[in-house]
């Protein structure tokens, strides 16, 4: 079947439409923005779907990633403003925001973000002493933020963060930063040593003089008891002197002995109670002994009593044997007792 002329150039130009259909869409995936040009021109950009453009007339000129992006900053020298050496890197975070922008205002985008970071970091930590630069990073990353992101704005690029990863100081820069750590931790340790002593021998002293206070104390009370004590024991020996005193002025003869008996042999007990006391001498007779105990026995009956019973008659001395020659010491009379004068 031979095909005629007519159907050649149907076919043609079935083919031509179909060919400038495939030109004329554009289909830009999501993240992404595509800027027309129109003969070389910027006209519009293209959003994220299926697009209509101009076969043959208009042309895409620039496709954009719109989405966040990181960067990496390579490790470089930084002199600090004590003229100490460190290396330090950082990452950076962007977005674009104007795909007009950012295509037709900078060339190599990420080269220019790339240099940009880079000389702000010396900027910013070089401004820094070394002790600041190591203690002070979120405010280095504050600072260099600020900075780029002021910086990039006419690119239409946002950045939205910048982290300082590493800091490398030299190794004897650290080195001597581990020694001036030590010797600071040592000299806190001390101090909270002496500061514990010192608070040890506070209580300790307060302890003691608590203990002073509660002696003291302990000693006043006894002293008083002890008066108080020998108080009435002067009370009792005061009763006791009156009552007998009394007894001896309405003539009791019998409380006289017993006061004298009591006397004497309270005396008696305390020579024999001396320590160094082993032979005792008594300068006087068995018999007065004797009498002044026949005389104590009577008041106890007549103070308990014993009606059934009359008091029996005291027992009366022997005779002294009669000597030959006259003793050297003759014996002493007792005044209490008067049978020693017979």
């Amino acid at each position: 079947m031979l095909l005629g002329g007519f159907d050649i150039v149907v076919i043609v130009l079935v083919i031509f439409v179909i060919l400038v259909l495939f030109a004329g869409i554009k289909t830009v995936p999501q993240g992404y923005r595509y800027t027309i040009e129109r003969f070389g021109r910027y006209t519009r950009t293209l959003e994220p779907g299926l697009n209509l453009i101009t076969p043959f007339i208009e042309r895409v000129g620039a496709r954009l990633n719109v989405m966040e992006q990181v960067l990496n900053v390579p490790t470089q020298e930084v002199i600090t403003k004590d003229n100490a050496s460190v290396s330090a890197d950082a990452v950076a975070f962007y977005q674009v925001l104007n795909a007009a922008q950012s295509a037709y205002q900078v060339a190599n985008l990420e080269n220019a973000i790339l240099n940009l970071t880079m000389t702000n970091i010396r900027s910013v930590m070089g401004s820094m002493d070394l002790d600041e630069l190591l203690s002070n990073r979120d405010a280095i990353n504050d600072r260099l933020l600020r900075v780029v992101d002021e910086a990039v704005q006419p690119w239409g690029i946002k950045v939205t963060r910048v982290e300082i990863k590493d800091i490398q100081p030299p190794r004897d820069l650290v080195d001597a930063m581990a020694r001036q750590m030590k010797a600071e931790r040592e000299k806190r340790a001390q101090v909270l040593e002496a500061e514990g002593s010192r608070n040890a021998q506070i209580l300790r002293a307060e302890g003691a003089k608590q203990s002073a206070i509660l002696q003291a104390e302990g000693q006043r009370e006894a002293a008083f008891r002890n008066a108080e004590a020998r108080e009435r024991l002067a009370e009792a020996e005061a009763k006791a002197t009156r009552m007998v005193s009394e007894a001896i002025a309405a003539g009791d003869v019998q409380a006289i002995n017993y006061f004298v008996a009591q006397k004497y042999t309270e005396a008696l007990a305390s020579v024999g109670s001396a320590p160094n006391s082993k032979i005792v001498l008594m300068p006087m007779e068995a018999s007065s002994i004797l009498s002044s105990l026949g005389g104590i026995g009577a008041i106890a009956r007549e103070v308990f009593g014993d009606a059934g019973n009359p008091p029996p008659a005291p027992p009366r001395p022997r005779p002294a044997p009669v000597r030959s020659t006259p003793p050297i010491n003759p014996p002493t009379p007792n005044p209490f007792n008067p049978d020693s004068e017979r």
